[in-house]
Formats: C-alpha cells, structure tokens, sequence
C-alpha cells in the first residue's frame, strides 16, 4: 500500500508510460489506475482496538508494564497488589486510545468531505452530478468558474475566445498571479457540443505520475493524427478556474496518483529530541533495574546460605538457594519498576498538551485582520521548538505578501515619493495618519492606491510633457489585460504582480490602461480616449532583462517604449543622455538602498520607412527554421539603441509585517535561516537584501549558478577556501555513535566574517546528486544562503540533507502546496495560513497568519515549553529514583526478602497523588524570566540549542543527586529511630514507625527540592505544592485508621501508626534534618556556579532582579538599509507573454464604450489590488477575505488537530 493509503494505488510494477482513451471506461480500467477517491483514515469500528492496542504496546514502556502487570498476579513473587500497575496502565492505554479515535473521526470526517464534493461527468452524452470519488482516468468534466480542479487534467475546450482559460495556482506554488492555460484547437473546435465531446475518443500517451508541477510531456492521437502536449495544455489538482465560465478536461491522473499529491511528500512520524533521548535513557535505566535486581537476587542466595536456615522455624519454605534467589529476582524487578513509572508518559502528555494551549491563547500571537489565531496543530513537539537551529523559509507569501505597491520614481531627473517637511526641509517618515494624494479628480482612479507626495499630481496638473511621457509609457508598455463588466468598473489581470502595480499607478495618475486588441491599445489619458496602434511586442526573457513596445499614436507617431534592469537600458541610451543618467543613478541608489525593485524607463521615435523595412526582416526571422531566437535576438538589438531616457520606478515587494525584526531577533539567537523559494535570482536577492538576510556589511555573497557538475564543486570549493583558507578536506566529518551506528556528522566550523551564499535549481541539482557533504559544510559556513528556483523536491531534499548531516533541529516555514513536501520533511512544519491557500497549514505542525510570529513561538513559547520539559524530567528522575534506590538500600537490612520499605498505600498514590501536581505546575506555569525579556535577550535561546537543560550528562548527575538523597533519606531515619524509645517510654523502633518516618522524610524532601527548582511561584503552585503536602497527612491519617482495618486487615495493616509516631518532637527534627542534608549539596552547587559560572540565565535573572522598573516593551524600530547596490529587473512574469498578447490568443469579451472626460465628483471603484497602500495583488480580489473557504483537495493530508493529548 502507497502510503496514501489507497488500495487502488497498489501495482505490480512500477508505470512507465500511461496510456488513456477518452470516454473509455472499460479500456481504462484495465491500467488499475488509482481512481479519484481519497483514504487517509486508519482505522474502522472492528479493527480500531486491535490495531490501536497493537501500535500502543510497540511502545517499549507500555509493553513493559503490560509484563510487570503478569509477573504482578503471580503470588510467589509478587509483593506488591495488581492494582498499583493496571490503573496506571488502563488510564493511559484508555486516553491515547481516546485521542487516536478523535483523530480518526476527524479523517474520516474529512475524507468524506473531499470525496463529497460535486462535479459534472459526460457518460453517455450526458452531464451527470457526480462524487469526485467517482470520478476515473478517462472521463470528460465540465468545470464552472471558481471551482477546484477535480483531478489532473488535459483541457479540451473552454468558453473563452480561442480556447484559453484563466487558472490561479496559489494551492500550488504560493502565487496568486493568474495562470494562462490554452487548449488544441482540434479539441477546441468542439466547444460545449456534448455530442462531439461524448464521441471523441482521443488516446492519450503520457508521462506516467510524478512530482514535477513545472513538466509534462505526452501525445494526443485523434483522427489518425498526432498532436503534441505540454505544460500548457494541463490543469493540475490544486488549481482554481478563475474568470472563465466554463471548461472541459480529459481526467490524466487522478487521487494520489496527481501531481499535487505526489508533491505532498510521506507522512512522518515526528519525535522530539527528549523522546528520542529518553528512548536511550529507558535502555539504560532498564539495564540499571537490571542489574540491582541481579545484585539483591544475589545478595538473597549469599543470606539465604548463611543465615536463611535459623528462620525456618517461623517461616518454614523449601531451602532451594538458587530458586529463592531467581524468585527474589523477579520480586524486585516489581518493586523497583518505579524507576520508569508510567505516570512519566501520562505526565509529558498533559505538559504537552497544556503548552500548546498557550499557544493557542496567545493573543499576541492573533491576527485580527484575518481573524486568525496561532494554532499548535499537533500537541507532541512543543519542547522541540525551544532547539531550532536551521529555518527553512519559503519566499512569496512567507517573507514576502506577494503584494507589489509602487512607492517612488524618477522623472527627468527630479526624484518624487518623499514627504518633505516645508519648514525643516528633513524627510518625514510616512505614516497612516499621513494624509494621502487626493485622486478624485480621476473618476477611474483606484480608491486602494495610496500615494503621498503631492507634488507629482501638482505636476501632471501642469501637463509637464516628461511626467505625461512617463505615464504614457507605463500605460502602453505592458502585458496586463483588461476587463470592464460595467461602466468604470476596471479589473486588470497581470501575469506578474509588477505590471499589475505599475499600471495600477498610470491609471491613478490620470492616464488610464482601459482596453486592448491583438492590434491596439486603448488608453485614456487625461480624461481624453486614445486608441494606440500596437506594431510589435518585443518581448522580455532573462537574457535580454527589458520588454519594448513600438506603437503609432493616433497622430500617426511612431514611438518605441521600453522599460527594463537599468545596467541594460544604459547601455542603448543615446550619449545626450549621459547627465540625466548621472542623476537618475543617484535616485536609483537611494531607491535601492531602501529595499525597492527599480526598472528604468525610455524610449525613442522611428522613422516610417526604417521601420518597414525592419519589420519586414523581423516576420522573415520569426518563420525562420534555423537560429530563429539568435536572429531576433540581433533585430531587437538593432532597433532598441539610441534611446532616450525618461526616469525610473520604485516598486517595494512588500514584506510581511516585522519580517525583518523577526529575522534579525533570530540571528541573534544563534539561528540560521535558509530561503527556498522558486522565484527567479534576482528577485530572491532583492528580498534578501530587504529582510536583511544579505547585508552590504557582508565579507562576501557567493553566486552559483553553473551548468556542470565540475564548475558547481569548483565554485563551492573556491567559496569555502575563501571563508576558511585553512580547511582541511576530511576533518569537517566526525562520527556520532548512536545505538550502534555511526552516522556521519558534519561539524560546525569557525569563520572569521559574515559570507551569504545563493544558489540556483540547476546547481542545486548537481550539489544534491554528486556533491552534497560539498556543499552543506560550504553552506553551513554562511550566514544566509538562498536557493532560487528550486523545486518543491528540491526544498525537501535540502532539509532532509541537514537533518541527515547535522546534529540540529530544523524547521520549515511556508504558505504553499509547494512548501508541502518541506514542512513534512522538517523537526517541525509551521504553516502561514495567507491568501495563498491552506495546503501549508493542513500539513503543518503549527500555523499562524504573519512570518514574525515566529519570534514569538521559538524565542517564548519554545523556549519556555524546552525549559519547563527539561526541569520536568530531571526533577521526576531525581524523585522516582530517590523512592526506588531506598527500597535497594532497605533490602540489605530485611535479608534480601523483596519487602517493601514504604506501605501499600504510599507506594500507590505517590507518583498519583502526592507528588503528580506540584510538578505538573512547574511544568505548566514556571519560567525563568517572563516573555518581554525573552525577545529582548534572543541570547537565552542558545542552552537550548546545545541542549545544555537536559542531556546524558544531566540524567547522570540526576542519578547522582538520587542516590546521595536515597542515602540519606534511608541511614538518617534508620539512626534516628535504632534503639529509641517514645515519650512515654515504649520501643520506637518498629517496622511501620520506621516506615511512615521515611515515606514522610521522602514527600517532604522531595517537595522542598520542588521548591528550589521553581523560578516563578504563582498561587496554582502554591496551591498544588501545599496542598500535596496536605494530601499527604490527610490521607496518611485516614488510611491509618481503625475503620479501614476492620474493612481490609491485609491492605491497610498500619493501624495507629500515624498518631502514634507523628507526635514525637524527635522524628519531626528528623524530618527537618534529612530534607536540609538532601538539598544542602544543591543550594551549595548551584550557588558557587552562579557566583564563578554564571550561565546567561543567572545573568539575566540578575539583571532582572537589579531593575526597578519592568521589562522592556519589545521594539517596533523601522530598518532602513542603505546602500549602494542596484536591484535587478522588477519583473517576473514569463518568458512569452508578449507572443500571446499579439496573437489574438488572448481576448477577452469585448470591453464596454468607454466615455471620455473626467468628472470630478465620484470615483470609480474599479480595480481592488489585496493589501494596504498601492498593493497590486494579480486576483484582483480583497486579500484574506473572512469567509468560509471550501477545503481544498490536500485536506485529506492534513496533521488532525490534536483535540486531547
């Protein structure tokens, strides 16, 4: 079984090729491919409590009570009661088992959700509702506008002029830019005609399922011809049809077998470092009981050979040694099971569980925008969010909001954007309560855009030809399309966020993109409608970095426009232009200094006849059969020189909210964070460099974008020879011997300055096939290291190599179907829940609305939970195994008989009753200093990276401080009751006096150790730690009492012994005397390490208590980097576009007459970017509206909501 759980997914060997005919059930099924329906489920009502009771007992300390409850109702070697271990174990058993069948049901619940859903099937000529559960390989589907994509699927025909549809992939890749698909036209022909789409029968050969969302490749075969499939032919599960009312597709893959759940990645069981730590500690501990009870069964056959034969006369048995001594064995092994009770596990849970609810609750951790709480999705892994040492981040959407907003621009030398203080002169810094431009004299303007300097409206008021010119040219010089349903009403859809904000601003600016034709492009500028000749696209890629339009105005004015990476456009400009450059260059660095993408605008008039001359030889290289791209590339050339330079643009690709705070907190943390994103180089460096992730003050930033496997090792090897001139080739490797293996580890190494390293999907393909030990030891000697253009795989194989190589925690955060594989793959998986779907956040650990939350969850709530788990453990070690090592010490003075040195009654509700509280309220409430300074001083994180609170080291000086105190707990009272007599002059010195003494000793000590290991005292601890030594006396009365005897002779036997030893004054002194030498040793330790050791820890605790005043409030400071770095081309749309745009391919309904003139009452509520300011989101729709979204098809992977521990 695949481990999606689908019967339908099993094969006997593995696919090669897929072969599917349309309308053909029969021939299809034949393939066994996996139908639509989705089984993420586990269990059913008969096999839920067999297979849960077996997963349970896997569990090494379930299936070691389970054999402690058998040995238990043996009567020759037990001597303790059965109910000390079952009620323990039924109580956990019964609570995982409740919390397993939660999650089920909610599986089941959501399997039924997806499997539910509706869509519309061609059988047999007709449209039929079906389930998506129904649906199979081979079947035609009508989809409607706004609905998911059922399954992968080949388009055949749409409603929209020449077959093209309009997809939004933000399930997918994170990006709300809507997707361009377009069907053959032999499919298209047959438009919604359900007699031509029910007699076709097409065959299709294909790829067979796999993870790449970017490829496919396959033929159709249909008429006896032959046609070709790609990319642009297919819809993918996880898309959503926008602004198309109507489309049919053949289903190519469906249910696991799609390309989006093959990007999903397998389900992993996650373990935190303390569970995978304790698992070696119960081995030992297992071997430690072990070995006394070898020492005592020993210890029974040497007594029983000396001495065992004078009390025959009162305790006649046979006087076999060596059976009495295996007996005694096994009797221990009972007794001294308490060294891993299995209140332990019951008690992490509910630790777990409660840490989790804060996370919940934190309401500083609440987006009230979206109304979106932080969400700890699984209850297992909180400590492990107090020892991240790698972030693994997504880009678009997790740094990034994927919202574009114009901000600045340079025209003809002058520089506007900035708020100028008319009396100072000083640059204001913009605020919300800053007054914004007043568009109302533009009734299409956009009422979302925001713009603060006046002085560029004053000076289009003025009709200045350069400002015009410059607004003429980002009106014209585009790709976006346009819609207008109703009067006014304008809708722009741009592949890239980029056009869509620049458009957006022409328009505001008075000189409005409002409709296009595959030979026009109509504006209206000032109020005045112009309609443009569009001659020629040029069109952009990443080798030429600028897109050029030439256009005849209706004057009959030819004019080319361009606009592109201004070390591109500076080369074509004509040498009139060399002192406006000089000037623009300035604004570009200050624009670029300030994190902003820029482009450089210019343009340039063309002769009539020299341009028909060059058009003529451009069709003749656009039909040509040899080198078609390097001859156009050579005419492009040719006519994009001498141009004249307008000014330049100022986009900010804006960041999350506190993005770079949040990322410079964590540096100080000692945290390192990687950037996987698919976004192209330039634009992954640009967000890097506005994080502050890449800093000017940087030694170096490595680029690696190499083609060939020797050119990657060798740019990696130079980048670490520069960092680390000294390094050696094979010491970066030690090995760590784990239970027996001996992984390799990769060390840290020390390097002397701050380095950035960048890295492209191609290289990274060579680095993670043939040179990966490479390339993570040059990796981990950054600072920062991006990944452009990397596949979902990609992503997760980059986190899975520093899982496998370092000795570190890592997690992965990302918004997107993309990021899905990652977050699995990672310690722990966070998901932003953004406008960009919920596949990161169905799949993730933890989940929250903005990036700077992450701050929060680690430098608080992680730490805390690490800090407060530790304490946990050591401090339940250190009682249990003081309990346990006092019946070791006992057994050298009752000859080895295996009783017990506590009563019945004691031994039970110890670990229940007495002592389950005080610790649950240090594990749930303590914390060494509160959250206000643990964001101001990220440095407290580091001990838990080194996982300094709790290790081997750390269980052995537990076990040491145990054993002392089992010492003393034992010899104390023994002298201190031996040969003593009571106040009225009766022997003192009886087993149960001596019992009750050290029980009562033991509670006390340990409740008192409590109290020292408590940093923060609240009055739920105050309660819960006197109120446990209250329960203990209570009790201990109530059980002693002549009532209960009469009951039950033989479980309550210690009739009167409470009111009779509890009020001698001596044994009170020996209370006293006995808690004071256990916890002397400590306060004496702890003291002389804080005064000659102090940890950070001590040192801010110190500082803390020094200050009068309270923590500080955590900063809100605005960072501003200056530099002088350039960004690079502000576009990201792809490679073609201009080719669709020109080729009728792409028409919309036909825009409504537009009337002309402005008014100046009323605007037009026309375009709506998402986000704040001049936000250009391509969607055209509100960004994370509040409404009930329908579950998305990777619902059914979702980590279940752990709704109980």
């Amino acid at each position: 079984m695949s481990f999606f759980g689908l019967d339908c997914a099993r094969k006997r060997e593995r696919e090669v090729e897929r072969k599917i005919r349309a309308n053909d059930r029969e021939y299809n099924s034949s393939f066994r491919y996996a139908t639509n329906s989705i089984k993420t489920s586990k269990y059913n009502p008969f096999t839920f409590l067999p297979l849960n009771l077996f997963e349970q007992f896997q569990r090494i300390a379930n299936a070691y009570f389970l054999f402690l409850l058998t040995l238990q109702v043996i009567p020759a070697i037990s001597s303790l009661p059965w109910f000390t271990t079952v009620f323990p174990l039924v109580l956990v058993l019964t609570v995982t088992a409740a919390k397993d069948a939660i999650d089920d049901i909610n599986r089941h619940r959501s399997d039924r959700q997806v499997n539910n859903r509706k869509v519309n099937v061609l059988i047999n000529g007709k449209l039929i509702s079906e389930k998506w559960m129904n649906v199979q390989v081979g079947d035609i589907i009508k989809l409607e506008n706004n609905q998911f994509v059922t399954a992968d699927l080949l388009l055949l025909s749409s409603s929209e002029p020449l077959n093209l549809i309009y997809i939004e992939t933000a399930e997918l890749d994170g990006e709300t830019n809507l997707k361009v698909k377009q069907a053959l036209t032999v499919t298209g022909d047959m438009g919604d005609n359900l007699e031509a789409l029910a007699a076709f029968n097409g065959e299709v050969c294909c790829e067979p399922p796999n993870n790449r969302l970017d490829r496919f490749t396959g033929t159709l075969t249909f008429d006896t011809q032959k046609y070709s499939l790609d990319n642009e032919r297919v819809l993918l599960r996880g898309c959503t049809l926008r602004n198309t009312d109507w489309c049919f597709g053949l289903v190519l893959f469906a249910g696991p077998e799609t390309k989006l759940m093959q990007n999903c990645g397998k389900s992993t069981f996650k373990r935190t470092s303390i569970d995978r730590l304790m698992n070696v500690l119960v081995l030992f501990i297992f071997g430690l009981l072990a070995l006394m009870c070898v020492i005592l069964a020993v210890g029974n056959g040497i007594w029983e050979h000396r001495a065992g034969s004078k009390f025959n006369a009162f305790l006649p048995r046979e006087e076999n040694i060596a059976f009495s001594a295996f007996l005694t064995f096994w009797s221990y092994i009972i007794i001294l099971n308490t060294v891993v009770p299995i209140s332990l596990y019951v008690s992490m849970e509910v630790i777990r569980l409660g840490n989790s609810y804060y996370i919940n609750w934190d309401r500083n951790m609440y987006h009230a925008r979206t109304d979106t709480p932080a969400e700890a999705r699984t209850t297992t892994l909180n400590e492990e969010l107090g020892q991240i040492k790698y972030i693994f981040s997504d880009k678009t959407g997790t740094l990034t909001q994927n919202i574009m907003t114009f901000n600045k621009c340079s025209i003809n030398g002058k520089s506007y954007g900035d708020v100028i203080d008319h009396y100072t002169g000083q640059r204001l810094e913009i605020t919300e309560e800053m007054a914004p431009v007043d568009f109302s004299f533009n009734r299409l303007a956009d009422p979302k855009f925001l713009f603060y300097d006046h002085s560029l409206v004053e000076a289009i008021k003025l009709e200045l030809p350069d400002v015009h010119a410059f607004f003429r040219l980002l009106a014209l010089c585009h790709t976006v399309m346009a819609e207008e349903k109703k009067e006014g009403d304008l809708v722009y859809q741009a592949q890239s966020p980029d056009e869509g904000a620049l458009v957006t601003a022409a328009r505001n600016f008075g000189f409005v993109f409002r409709s296009r034709s595959p030979e026009t492009v109509t504006i209206e500028e000032m109020g005045i409608q112009r309609s443009y000749e569009l001659l020629a696209i040029l069109d952009f890629n990443n080798v030429r970095k600028r897109m050029s339009v030439i256009v005849r105005n209706p004057e009959g004015k030819l004019s080319l426009y361009c606009k592109g990476a201004d070390t591109i456009i500076y080369e074509r400009l004509h040498p009139s232009c060399n002192k406006l450059m000089e000037v623009t260059t300035e604004h570009l660095n200050e624009f670029a200094g300030e994190g902003l993408r820029t482009l450089v605008l210019a343009y340039k008039d063309l002769d009539e006849e020299y341009f028909s001359e060059w058009k003529q030889r451009h069709h003749e290289s656009s039909v040509a059969m040899d080198e078609r791209e390097e001859k156009l590339d050579k005419l492009y050339e040719e006519i994009e020189k001498d141009m004249m330079l307008i000014g330049a643009t100022a986009i900010e690709d804006k960041l999350q909210d506190g993005v770079a705070q949040t990322i410079e907190q964590l540096a100080k943390a000692e945290i390192k964070i990687w950037v996987l994103t698919g976004d192209k180089q330039e634009t992954a460096e640009n967000i890097g460099y506005s994080c502050n992730l890449l800093r000017e003050e940087m030694n170096d930033v490595f680029i690696v974008t190499s083609n060939s496997p020797e050119e990657v090792r060798q740019e990696l090897r130079d980048a670490r020879l520069k960092m680390c001139p000294d390094t050696e080739q094979d010491k970066f490797l030690i090995p760590e011997i784990i239970l027996g293996n001996t992984p390799k580890v990769v060390q840290d190494e020390n390097v002397n300055g701050d380095y950035g390293l960048v890295i492209n999907g191609h290289s990274l393909a060579f680095a993670l096939e043939n040179m990966e030990l490479e390339f993570l030891r040059t990796a981990c000697m950054c600072k920062t290291v991006i990944c452009c253009r990397v596949t979902p795989l990609q992503k997760a194989q980059v986190v899975e190599l520093v899982k496998k190589y370092k000795k570190a925690v890592t997690l992965a955060i990302g918004d997107g179907a993309n990021d899905v594989s990652m977050i699995k793959a990672a310690h722990i998986g966070v998901g932003i829940s953004g406008q960009e779907g919920m596949q990161a956040v169905l799949s993730s650990d933890f989940s929250f609305a903005q990036f700077r939350f992450l701050q929060r969850l680690l430098l608080v709530h992680g730490r805390w939970s690490y800090l407060r788990m530790c304490k946990f453990l050591r401090y339940f070690f250190y009682k249990n195994f003081t309990f346990t090592f006092v019946h070791f010490w006992y057994a050298f003075f009752c000859g080895f008989s295996a009783q017990t040195v506590y009563d019945e009654g004691f031994i039970t509700l110890y670990n229940l009753v007495y002592t389950a509280l005080p610790v649950l309220g240090m594990s749930l409430f303590d914390q060494d200093v509160n959250d206000r300074w643990s964001l101001e001083i990220p440095q407290l994180y580091v001990p838990g990276q080194l996982s300094q609170y709790f290790s081997k080291r750390a269980f052995m000086m537990c076990a040491l401080h145990s054993c002392y105190s089992s010492l003393v707990l034992f010899f104390v009272p023994y002298a201190a009751t031996y040969d003593t007599a009571r106040d009225d002059g009766r022997d003192g010195a009886d087993y149960q006096s001596f019992a009750l003494i050290t029980q009562t000793c033991l509670t006390v000590t340990v409740c008192v150790q409590l109290g020292l290991d408590l940093s923060y005292w609240t009055v739920v601890n105050h309660l819960y730690v006197w109120g446990s030594l209250g329960m203990f006396f209570l009790l201990t009365f109530a059980m002693y009492t002549d009532g209960l005897f009469r009951l039950r002779p033989s479980s309550f036997a210690f009739v009167g012994t409470a009111r009779n030893c509890l009020n001698q004054s001596n044994v009170w002194l020996t209370v006293a005397l006995t808690a004071l030498l256990c916890v002397l040793p400590v306060v004496a330790y702890r003291f002389f390490c804080s005064q000659i050791y102090p940890t950070i820890n001590d040192k801010v605790r110190y500082k803390v208590c020094k200050m009068k005043e309270p923590a500080p409030r955590p900063r809100h400071t605005r960072l501003i980097r200056r530099s002088t770095r350039r960004s690079g081309y502000a576009f990201s749309h792809a490679q073609g576009y201009g080719d669709l745009v020109t080729s009728r391919r792409f028409l919309r309904r036909p825009a409504l007459v537009c009337s002309t003139g402005f008014t100046p009452a009323g605007r037009s509520p026309g375009f709506k970017p998402t986000g704040r300011s001049a936000g250009y989101s391509p969607v055209g729709r509100e960004q994370n509206p509040k409404q009930k979204v329908e579950p998305t098809s990777l619902r059914m992977f979702r980590a279940v909501k752990d709704s109980s521990f």
